[in-house]
């Protein structure tokens, strides 16, 4: 993998490597773009089997901060970092030592959760820097932004229904759901609240336990989901997806859901457009939890302000679908569009 030539291609700005080897950490962090304020983005916790799918990784996943951040009219550029190793291996010294590296950037990357990190991780790292966001609520703190990046995948599902069936209610509406970690079990609450039909599957037996419990139906093996007659298929596990393989057995109309980087390649939009399905994309769906956690920063937060403001996912949705359907261009370039004219638009401000 030639870093640097990728790096120039995609228009980063940073890439930091960080070790020590007393307490096992190996890290990424990658600044994608500044031009909007400091890169937000996650910490991810993921034992990839080799640094290269690290670094594919951590790169693709910083671009599409700055994009969600763009996108959601925020004042915050993109960024992300990752630690190779599994949720099991963290200790508090590790975290600890992770906050030293952010630390050491001068706040031109904040981090806060991502896959496999905690809140309990968010005060340890904040123990060693102020960079730092989605603490817990009786430190000041928006808690797990879980919830609310659920509740912005359940708006801009309503936004994708209006589009297609012309009234935005989920009642009656089938919707498959492929992972079922904290996002979508969020996301779920709405959607049988509202009526909604709801198959699950999991890569873990735990997760289908719990989605057993509560009552909803179960594909034991994940790679079924895919061709399950349904009218919304929910990606809310891993990126790349939505491929090849994967869209020409999709059995839906919508595909909306949390999961980063769902389309393998650019390509892949275009090939849902020609089957009749409906992409959100990614980052402007799931882009609950980041703007949730902007309204923690620098401010007492307000949760019913929170609330509000990812409610508004349903309008931006609207808005990539009606660029889409002006311009003849899939809804994913029109959520590029949407992004990189306000970073330009902001940099000629500078």
């Amino acid at each position: 993998m030639n870093i640097t030539q990728y790096m120039e291609t995609h228009g980063h700005e940073q890439l930091s490597v960080f070790t020590d080897k007393a307490v096992g950490i190996r890290a990424f962090i990658a600044i994608h773009n500044t031009t909007l304020g400091p890169a937000l983005g996650g910490v991810r916790i993921w034992p990839h089997k080799t640094e290269d799918d690290a670094l594919m990784d951590v790169l693709r996943l910083s671009r599409g901060m700055t994009y969600k951040s763009a996108a959601a009219g925020l004042d915050l550029g993109g960024g992300k970092a990752l630690i190779m190793a599994s949720s099991q291996d963290k200790t508090e010294a590790m975290m600890r030592v992770f906050g030293r590296f952010v630390d050491s950037l001068g706040g031109r990357y904040i981090t806060t959760e991502d896959v496999g990190a905690t809140t309990q991780d968010m005060e340890w790292i904040a123990q060693e820097t102020t960079h730092v966001t989605g603490l817990p609520v009786n430190l000041g703190g928006s808690g797990d932004p879980s919830e609310m990046t659920g509740y912005g995948i359940y708006r801009g599902m309503k936004a994708c229904v209006m589009d297609i069936w012309g009234n935005d209610s989920l009642a009656g509406r089938t919707v498959a759901i492929q992972g079922f970690g904290k996002v979508a079990s969020y996301l779920a609450g709405h959607l049988v609240e509202e009526g909604a039909r709801l198959i699950v599957t999991d890569i873990n037996s735990s997760a289908l336990d719990r989605a057993r419990e509560q009552g909803l139906e179960v594909v034991d093996d994940p790679s079924a989901i895919y061709g399950v007659d349904c009218d919304i298929f929910s990606p809310c596990a891993l990126g790349g997806v939505l491929n090849d393989d994967t869209i020409p057995r999709l059995n839906c109309k919508v595909v909306a859901g949390s999961a980063n980087n769902q389309l393998l390649d650019d390509r892949h939009g275009a090939m849902l457009q020609e089957r009749g399905i409906l992409y959100a994309p990614d980052y402007i769906i799931n882009a609950g939890g980041v703007i949730n956690i902007s309204l923690e920063m620098g401010r007492p937060y307000d949760e019913k302000a929170a609330t509000e403001k990812v409610a508004r996912i349903y309008d931006t949705v609207g808005q990539v679908i009606r660029i889409a359907r002006t311009e003849n261009i899939t809804t994913a370039r029109a959520a590029d569009r949407l992004a990189e004219d306000r970073i330009a638009a902001m940099r000629n401000l500078l």
